[in-house]
């Protein structure tokens, strides 16, 4: 393995290239607070307890928390695959909130199309995940007068206990874990794992992350995005001001996909999981019990460095502490 030529890929990909364009929002909504000088602040005006870096928003609500999360898509994206970017409104939404150790509640859609014969898939395939998840739309906004398809999804959910991307420390162990039982969107990165399975199976699954949160299983982790598992690590680790070291060889993937593209690649199921070591046992044993590929891929370490590991070589991704990554 070239590992050079792996970090120059990964730096290189649209993945990494959307999530640093996240950098230039965060200053401005934060007054410039989001750097590494300061902690993240919340907007001016919002209820104490809101971070703005994490999946969701966190706002403290009774004995738990409200949770606000929400997506767009990239315009190629919803006219190329009208039926699957509507499915995914709701699909990457519940996994944010499950991310962060919580259950959704709902979610409302905005979509745009040039009629109403256009934006039919887009509905089509957010009512379909909607019924299938059980999450429903209880709201939203259109305009089929639109010179192009868009999409953008806003969820709410509450958690007892929360997972967040701050809480990863030094000596924690990182699992990742991802359903294999899928299949490439060809010719795209998204591995999808969701439409031909069971309903009652999804629901299930994302009901793990919350009953590791509320056991104290793990206390910090993030989903998989489009910056694929390695610019989702940094991304956690960035937000705890920690490093990393992954090791190339653990990472799940399914048979016959190339490293490169599994590491770009956006799972329709996947998380990274920042837990104690005497934990990372029972947090894989959840996970198999419900067919899902899990295993310790790596750990955090002090500093602001993500290293890759490949047998003897080693590899610098990034240093955060030098060159933002989202800026938080």
């Amino acid at each position: 393995m070239n590992l050079d030529a792996l970090v120059q890929a990964l730096r290189a990909s649209r993945g990494f290239a959307h999530k640093r364009d996240i950098a230039g929002a965060l200053a401005t909504l934060t007054g410039g607070a989001a750097g590494r000088d300061r902690p993240v602040v919340a907007m001016t005006g919002a209820p104490q307890g809101v971070a703005l870096g994490d999946d969701c928003a966190a706002i403290p609500d009774g004995d738990g928390f409200l949770l606000f999360a929400i997506e767009g898509f990239v315009e190629d994206f919803v006219q190329a695959m009208p039926w699957f970017a509507g499915y995914c409104g709701v699909m990457v939404n519940a996994s944010d909130i499950a991310a962060m150790g919580g259950r959704a509640i709902a979610v409302v859609d905005a979509v745009w199309g040039r009629g109403d014969e256009a934006a039919q898939p887009v509905l089509e395939g957010l009512a379909a995940a909607a019924e299938r998840y059980r999450i429903p739309v209880v709201g939203g906004h259109s305009n089929l007068r639109a010179s192009s398809g868009q999409l953008a999804v806003a969820i709410v959910g509450r958690a007892t206990k929360l997972l967040t991307s701050f809480d990863a420390k030094p000596g924690d162990a990182l699992v990742m874990a991802v359903d294999l039982r899928g299949e490439f969107m060809e010719p795209n990165p998204f591995w999808n794992a969701s439409t031909a399975a069971p309903a009652e199976r999804l629901r299930a699954d994302l009901e793990l992350l919350p009953q590791l949160a509320e056991a104290g299983l793990a206390h910090a982790a993030k989903d998989i995005s489009m910056a694929g598992t390695l610019g989702t690590v940094l991304m956690l680790i960035e937000a705890s001001r920690a490093g990393a070291a992954i090791d190339l060889a653990a990472v799940p993937r399914p048979a016959g996909v190339a490293l490169e593209r599994w590491l770009q690649a956006f799972p329709s199921y996947g998380f990274v999981l920042a837990t104690g070591p005497a934990n990372v046992d029972a947090v894989r044993a959840r996970f198999a019990a419900r067919g899902i590929a899990a295993a310790r891929i790596g750990h955090v370490e002090a500093g602001s460095q993500l290293w890759l590991h490949a047998g003897d070589a080693r590899a610098l991704l990034w240093d955060h502490g030098t060159e933002a990554f989202v800026g938080v």
